[in-house]
Protein backbone atom coordinates (compact mmCIF):
# COMPACT_ATOMS: atom_id res chain seq x y z
CA UNK A 1 0.00 0.00 0.00
CA UNK A 2 1.48 3.36 -1.05
CA UNK A 3 0.74 6.73 0.54
CA UNK A 4 -1.81 7.72 -2.09
CA UNK A 5 -3.83 4.55 -1.56
CA UNK A 6 -3.51 4.95 2.20
CA UNK A 7 -4.88 8.50 2.06
CA UNK A 8 -7.71 7.63 -0.35
CA UNK A 9 -8.99 4.64 1.62
CA UNK A 10 -12.59 4.59 2.68
CA UNK A 11 -13.98 2.91 5.75
CA UNK A 12 -17.20 1.02 5.13
CA UNK A 13 -19.98 0.45 7.62
CA UNK A 14 -18.53 -2.94 8.64
CA UNK A 15 -15.13 -1.48 9.40
CA UNK A 16 -13.34 -2.81 6.29
CA UNK A 17 -10.85 -0.65 4.39
CA UNK A 18 -11.64 -0.07 0.72
CA UNK A 19 -8.49 0.56 -1.32
CA UNK A 20 -8.26 2.23 -4.69
CA UNK A 21 -6.45 -0.48 -6.70
CA UNK A 22 -5.50 0.07 -10.29
CA UNK A 23 -7.83 -1.46 -12.83
CA UNK A 24 -6.89 -4.68 -14.59
CA UNK A 25 -5.80 -3.96 -18.19
CA UNK A 26 -8.33 -4.86 -20.85
CA UNK A 27 -6.22 -4.59 -24.02
CA UNK A 28 -3.63 -7.15 -25.08
CA UNK A 29 -0.62 -4.87 -24.83
CA UNK A 30 -1.49 -3.87 -21.29
CA UNK A 31 -1.91 -7.49 -20.25
CA UNK A 32 1.45 -8.35 -21.81
CA UNK A 33 3.19 -5.53 -19.97
CA UNK A 34 1.59 -6.65 -16.71
CA UNK A 35 2.82 -10.24 -17.19
CA UNK A 36 6.34 -9.10 -18.04
CA UNK A 37 6.41 -6.79 -15.04
CA UNK A 38 5.30 -9.52 -12.65
CA UNK A 39 7.47 -12.27 -14.14
CA UNK A 40 10.89 -10.79 -14.75
CA UNK A 41 11.85 -9.41 -11.38
CA UNK A 42 15.27 -9.11 -9.83
CA UNK A 43 14.71 -12.09 -7.55
CA UNK A 44 14.34 -14.36 -10.58
CA UNK A 45 17.81 -13.60 -11.89
CA UNK A 46 19.31 -13.95 -8.43
CA UNK A 47 17.87 -17.47 -8.18
CA UNK A 48 19.09 -18.36 -11.67
CA UNK A 49 22.58 -17.17 -10.78
CA UNK A 50 22.65 -19.33 -7.64
CA UNK A 51 21.62 -22.41 -9.65
CA UNK A 52 24.17 -21.69 -12.38
CA UNK A 53 26.92 -21.12 -9.83
CA UNK A 54 26.27 -24.50 -8.19
CA UNK A 55 26.13 -26.27 -11.56
CA UNK A 56 29.57 -25.15 -12.69
CA UNK A 57 31.26 -26.18 -9.44
CA UNK A 58 33.47 -29.27 -9.56
CA UNK A 59 32.75 -30.53 -6.03
CA UNK A 60 29.83 -32.92 -6.40
CA UNK A 61 27.65 -33.44 -3.35
CA UNK A 62 25.75 -36.46 -4.66
CA UNK A 63 26.70 -40.11 -5.15
CA UNK A 64 25.65 -42.75 -7.65
CA UNK A 65 23.40 -44.92 -5.50
CA UNK A 66 23.33 -47.96 -5.33
CA UNK A 67 26.76 -48.28 -6.95
CA UNK A 68 28.11 -45.88 -4.29
CA UNK A 69 26.94 -45.73 -0.69
CA UNK A 70 27.57 -43.29 2.09
CA UNK A 71 29.42 -44.59 5.17
CA UNK A 72 27.16 -45.59 8.05
CA UNK A 73 27.79 -44.20 11.52
CA UNK A 74 28.68 -46.57 14.37
CA UNK A 75 25.44 -45.75 16.22
CA UNK A 76 23.19 -46.35 13.23
CA UNK A 77 20.27 -48.67 14.04
CA UNK A 78 19.87 -50.96 11.05
CA UNK A 79 18.89 -54.60 10.70
CA UNK A 80 19.66 -56.64 13.80
CA UNK A 81 22.71 -58.88 14.16
CA UNK A 82 23.44 -61.73 16.56
CA UNK A 83 27.00 -61.89 17.86
CA UNK A 84 29.20 -64.89 18.64
CA UNK A 85 31.86 -65.57 21.27
CA UNK A 86 35.45 -65.18 20.19
CA UNK A 87 36.86 -68.04 22.26
CA UNK A 88 34.39 -70.76 21.23
CA UNK A 89 32.52 -69.49 18.14
CA UNK A 90 29.31 -70.15 20.11
CA UNK A 91 26.27 -67.91 20.10
CA UNK A 92 26.14 -65.19 22.70
CA UNK A 93 22.39 -65.46 23.11
CA UNK A 94 21.46 -67.36 26.28
CA UNK A 95 17.71 -67.35 25.64
CA UNK A 96 16.78 -65.10 28.55
CA UNK A 97 13.92 -63.55 26.58
CA UNK A 98 14.48 -59.98 27.79
CA UNK A 99 14.50 -58.64 24.24
CA UNK A 100 11.13 -60.25 23.57
CA UNK A 101 9.65 -58.83 26.77
CA UNK A 102 10.90 -55.27 26.32
CA UNK A 103 9.99 -54.96 22.65
CA UNK A 104 7.35 -52.24 22.47
CA UNK A 105 6.38 -53.22 18.92
CA UNK A 106 5.82 -56.88 19.85
CA UNK A 107 7.85 -58.01 16.85
CA UNK A 108 10.33 -60.44 18.49
CA UNK A 109 9.47 -64.11 18.90
CA UNK A 110 11.81 -66.55 20.69
CA UNK A 111 11.54 -70.25 21.49
CA UNK A 112 14.06 -72.08 23.65
CA UNK A 113 14.80 -75.66 24.58
CA UNK A 114 17.14 -77.60 26.88
CA UNK A 115 20.10 -79.23 25.13
CA UNK A 116 21.99 -82.41 26.05
CA UNK A 117 24.15 -80.44 28.52
CA UNK A 118 21.05 -79.24 30.40
CA UNK A 119 21.57 -75.75 29.07
CA UNK A 120 18.98 -73.49 27.56
CA UNK A 121 19.51 -72.80 23.87
CA UNK A 122 17.55 -70.84 21.31
CA UNK A 123 15.58 -73.05 18.96
CA UNK A 124 13.91 -70.27 16.95
CA UNK A 125 14.30 -66.52 16.94
CA UNK A 126 12.48 -64.21 14.49
CA UNK A 127 12.00 -60.47 14.16
CA UNK A 128 9.17 -58.95 12.16
CA UNK A 129 10.85 -56.03 10.40
CA UNK A 130 7.46 -54.84 9.20
CA UNK A 131 6.53 -54.00 12.79
CA UNK A 132 9.97 -53.09 14.15
CA UNK A 133 10.56 -49.38 14.75
CA UNK A 134 14.31 -49.86 15.38
CA UNK A 135 14.17 -48.25 18.81
CA UNK A 136 17.19 -50.20 20.08
CA UNK A 137 15.62 -51.40 23.35
CA UNK A 138 16.39 -55.04 22.57
CA UNK A 139 20.09 -54.25 22.15
CA UNK A 140 20.20 -52.15 25.32
CA UNK A 141 18.54 -54.74 27.56
CA UNK A 142 20.58 -57.72 26.33
CA UNK A 143 22.89 -58.79 29.20
CA UNK A 144 25.34 -60.57 26.88
CA UNK A 145 25.41 -58.01 24.05
CA UNK A 146 24.18 -60.78 21.80
CA UNK A 147 21.79 -58.72 19.69
CA UNK A 148 22.98 -55.47 18.19
CA UNK A 149 22.00 -53.20 15.34
CA UNK A 150 23.99 -53.45 12.14
CA UNK A 151 24.46 -51.15 9.19
CA UNK A 152 22.12 -52.89 6.76
CA UNK A 153 19.29 -50.56 5.80
CA UNK A 154 18.08 -51.95 2.49
CA UNK A 155 15.14 -53.98 3.77
CA UNK A 156 12.57 -53.39 1.04
CA UNK A 157 10.30 -56.38 0.46
CA UNK A 158 7.27 -57.31 -1.59
CA UNK A 159 5.23 -58.09 1.51
CA UNK A 160 4.30 -55.81 4.36
CA UNK A 161 5.54 -58.17 7.06
CA UNK A 162 9.13 -59.15 6.44
CA UNK A 163 10.73 -61.67 8.78
CA UNK A 164 14.36 -62.51 9.51
CA UNK A 165 15.32 -65.63 11.41
CA UNK A 166 18.08 -66.40 13.87
CA UNK A 167 20.43 -68.00 11.33
CA UNK A 168 20.21 -64.95 9.09
CA UNK A 169 21.13 -62.56 11.90
CA UNK A 170 23.89 -64.73 13.34
CA UNK A 171 27.40 -63.68 12.41
CA UNK A 172 29.04 -66.32 10.17
CA UNK A 173 32.09 -68.00 11.68
CA UNK A 174 34.35 -67.21 8.73
CA UNK A 175 33.27 -63.58 8.86
CA UNK A 176 33.97 -63.38 12.59
CA UNK A 177 37.41 -64.93 12.19
CA UNK A 178 38.18 -62.29 9.57
CA UNK A 179 37.81 -59.68 12.36
CA UNK A 180 34.61 -58.35 10.82
CA UNK A 181 32.70 -58.64 14.09
CA UNK A 182 33.26 -55.80 16.50
CA UNK A 183 34.01 -57.19 19.93
CA UNK A 184 33.12 -55.41 23.17
CA UNK A 185 35.66 -55.91 25.91
CA UNK A 186 34.50 -57.07 29.28
CA UNK A 187 31.42 -58.93 28.11
CA UNK A 188 30.96 -62.61 27.40
CA UNK A 189 29.12 -65.78 28.33
CA UNK A 190 30.06 -69.17 29.70
CA UNK A 191 31.09 -71.44 26.84
CA UNK A 192 29.63 -74.96 26.60
CA UNK A 193 32.91 -76.63 27.71
CA UNK A 194 33.39 -74.49 30.82
CA UNK A 195 31.43 -76.74 33.20
CA UNK A 196 34.60 -78.48 34.39
CA UNK A 197 36.19 -75.18 35.33
CA UNK A 198 33.28 -73.86 37.39
CA UNK A 199 33.81 -74.41 41.10
CA UNK A 200 30.97 -75.77 43.18
CA UNK A 201 29.39 -73.55 45.78
CA UNK A 202 29.06 -74.70 49.43
CA UNK A 203 25.33 -75.18 48.98
CA UNK A 204 25.85 -77.82 46.28
CA UNK A 205 27.57 -80.35 48.58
Amino acid sequence: MNNEQFNNRNVSENGYFLLDIEDYPTDGWGKFQRVVKRTFRGELFVGLWVVLREMIKFDIHTISYPAEKMPIGPRYRGVHEMKRLWESDAERCIGCGLCEKICISDCIRMDTKIDENSRKEVSSYTINLGRCIFCGYCAEVCPELAITHGGEYEIAADQRASFIDYDHMLTPIDTMKANAQKEFEGFGAITPNEDAGVKKSPLSY
